[in-house]
């Protein structure tokens, strides 16, 4: 399933040249935050959308009834006379 080739082998061999071997642990850390970090921020966006949308409908759903009697006042009860 998961073939190691000669490239696959070139590369790990450049960045052990590169970075070392003890700041390879750190850099696999910093990595890490990183795209956790990533994931945390892209989940607020979502989160924040849906919000407002559920906001936006609410808010559509409160101002429906009104507007349905001020286009349609025949609808509407009529006011009881005092007397």
């Amino acid at each position: 399933m998961f073939g190691i080739s000669f490239e696959h082998i070139l590369i790990v061999g450049v960045v052990l040249l590169l970075f070392g071997p003890r700041r390879l642990p750190e850099l696999g850390h910093t990595m890490g935050k990183a795209i956790k970090n990533f994931k945390d921020s892209i989940n607020g966006v979502e989160e924040a959308s849906y919000k407002r949308i559920q906001e936006n409908k609410a808010a559509n759903e409160a101002s429906a009834p009104a507007a349905n009697l001020a286009a349609n006042p025949a609808s509407a009860p009529a006011p009881e006379a005092r007397s």
